[in-house]
């Protein structure tokens, strides 16, 4: 019999995340993303569900109980479950710096609090049984490298309070791995935070393909490079060893993307990771294998759904349903290579 988990997401926010208003990459309605992903099919097998992002256009963080309802029932009604959701943590949504003032940091907490009064309708709604509340810092690393030793404890003691809320509400936090947040920037750095919260059973890492990529090169961060430019896969297997044991204990959400080296950065998000298409001839990583490395063991660990994540695709890109069966297809052979019933 073929696996049948983790089961297989789609995430909505690369309808969102760079896009602007009024230029040639405008936001994508969470509509559309729902028909194009529930549009996906690779010989009967379609995406189980969605990850969505808690802030506007998509989701209204203070919508009411009905209106969030509803729109558990649309998602439904295409088939699909929601998994894990992105809590709006940035200055400009509900949250800020989760280094920054004693207002900043209350407003960041805010901000999960919001995520669970979401998530408690959600799932007793029923359309979401599994999955995570993701955050970040919400600040930048080079804000943090002023008082790196000060401001990762200042992190991780917001964390620790946002934690508690989550907790309450039988939640967990899942800190995304990527060059472009404070004291997250490396996979050292992740790793020194996520020891100095210190609650493993509700605060664990959110291990991103594409991004972690970059963790090895040491983008942001030279001295915790694990690759050199040039390497061979000797090397290349070595140091991602390296960082999926050190980090793999923690990952308690993952997703699947391609990377092809370089970063990228449009609208108000930061450079990191570029994710590219899953067959991207410049790809860097060979996706099935390296999956491997962050799923082993993750059913101990509470996974129970993997989601692609694709952002700053063009809009082009995004429209196109070729792409959707491409990504679901790569996404199929990761279950079926890693995967469990």
């Amino acid at each position: 019999m073929p696996n049948t988990y983790p089961k297989l997401h789609n995430a909505m926010w690369p309808g969102l995340v760079g896009k602007e208003p009024g230029t040639d990459h405008p936001p994508i309605s969470l509509d559309r993303m729902l028909e194009l992903t529930a549009a996906a099919n690779v010989n009967g097998q379609k995406f189980e569900g969605i990850d969505l992002f808690l802030f506007h256009p998509h989701t209204d963080p203070d919508a009411s109980d009905d209106a969030i309802r509803a729109m558990a029932d649309k998602i439904a009604s295409y088939g699909l479950n929601v998994g894990s959701v992105v809590a709006p943590v940035w200055p400009g949504t509900v949250g800020g710096s989760a280094m920054g003032s004693a207002e900043d940091r209350k407003n960041f907490v805010l901000a999960v609090q919001k995520a669970c009064r979401i998530t408690k309708i959600l799932n007793e709604h029923g359309v979401r049984k599994y999955g995570v509340i993701r955050i970040d810092s919400a600040d930048s690393p080079s804000h943090w490298s002023a008082d790196p030793v000060g401001n990762t404890k200042k992190i991780a003691q917001t964390f620790r309070e946002a934690a508690q809320v989550a907790k309450d509400h039988g939640e967990r936090l899942a800190a995304e791995g990527e060059i472009c947040w404070a004291g997250m920037h490396s996979w050292k750095a992740m790793l020194d935070l996520l020891n100095e919260v210190n609650m493993p059973g509700t605060v664990g890492f959110q291990a991103d393909q594409a991004h972690t990529y970059l963790y090895l090169l040491g983008y942001n961060a030279e001295e915790a490079a694990l690759l050199k430019p040039g390497y061979d896969q000797a090397q290349f297997d070595a140091a991602f060893h390296k960082m999926t044991e050190a980090l793999r204990p923690w990952t308690i959400d993952f997703h699947v993307a391609q990377n092809d080296g370089s970063v990228h950065g449009t609208g108000s998000h930061d450079k990191t990771g570029r994710h590219c298409a899953a067959d991207d001839p410049n790809g860097k990583l060979d996706i099935v294998k390296t999956a491997g490395g962050w799923l082993k063991d993750a059913a101990s660990r509470g996974i129970r759904h993997i989601c692609w994540d694709g952002c700053m695709f063009p809009n082009a890109v995004l429209e196109n349903p070729q792409t959707w069966n491409t990504i679901l297809a790569t996404m199929i052979k990761v279950r079926d290579a890693h995967g469990w019933n």
